[in-house]
């Protein structure tokens, strides 16, 4: 995998779950992530259209579960699913796809270690898990 191109604008970062999203967005200088908010699944594209629209993002960027050889499996299936219904219903907005292989792991033990309670559900990461995504993305595009 190449260097990835700088984007214009802001980068908003996907964790794509079967009930729940994590959202996180870059700052406008697209150098730091911030975990915005956990979006029941049903409401997404709703929320994306208003956050395109609201923020200037010039890129989004989802988050592909890997295993942990490196294949494309079920869970991976099921997010390029969504991301097509993504790009149909936000047609101008540049998507790039990113090996998210144990975000979700690394920020629960971010949480944990900086006080945080265990987790009582899954939805409470995946904000922190797509900013640790979006982070990764940050320093490889070499901006940081």
């Amino acid at each position: 995998m190449g260097r990835p191109e700088p984007a214009s604008g802001r980068i908003v970062a996907l964790d794509l779950g079967e009930a729940w999203t994590g959202v996180a967005i870059s700052d406008p200088g697209a150098i730091i992530a911030s975990p915005v908010k956990t979006v029941p699944a049903v409401d997404l594209a709703d929320y994306l259209e208003k956050l395109v629209r609201d923020e200037e993002i010039g890129e989004i960027l989802v988050g592909v579960p890997k295993t942990l050889g490196g294949e494309v499996g079920f869970q991976a299936r099921r997010v390029f699913a969504k991301l097509d219904d993504l790009k149909e219903r936000l047609p101008g907005v540049r998507f790039i796809e990113w090996d998210e292989r144990l975000t979700t792991r690394v920020a629960a033990a971010r949480s944990e270690g900086r006080g945080g309670r265990k987790r009582r559900g899954r939805e409470r990461l995946d904000h922190l898990a797509a900013a640790e995504m979006l982070q990764e993305y940050l320093r490889a595009r070499g901006d940081l």
